[in-house]
C-alpha cells in the first residue's frame, strides 16, 4: 500500500514540476496573480499570456545556456 501512495506522489510530482521546477513555480505564480488582479476588479486576462512568454523564454534560455 505505501509503495503505491509512493508511486502516485511520483507521478504527480513528474506531472506537475516536470523537467524544470521552475516553470512549476511561475505558473503557481501566475495563477496567484491572476487572481489577485481579478479580485481587484481590473482585468485579468493579460497575465497569463505575459507568463507563458516570459517562462518559455526562461525554460529555453536556461536550455540552451546547458548545451
Amino acid at each position: 500500500m505505501i509503495a503505491r501512495l509512493r508511486a502516485f506522489g511520483r507521478f504527480w510530482y513528474d506531472f506537475v514540476v516536470g523537467d524544470d521546477w521552475r516553470v512549476a513555480v511561475g505558473v503557481v505564480a501566475a495563477l496567484a496573480v491572476t487572481y489577485g488582479v481579478a479580485r481587484s476588479g481590473g482585468p485579468a486576462w493579460w497575465v497569463m499570456p505575459v507568463a507563458v512568454v516570459v517562462l518559455v523564454t526562461l525554460a529555453l534560455a536556461t536550455a540552451v545556456r546547458r548545451r
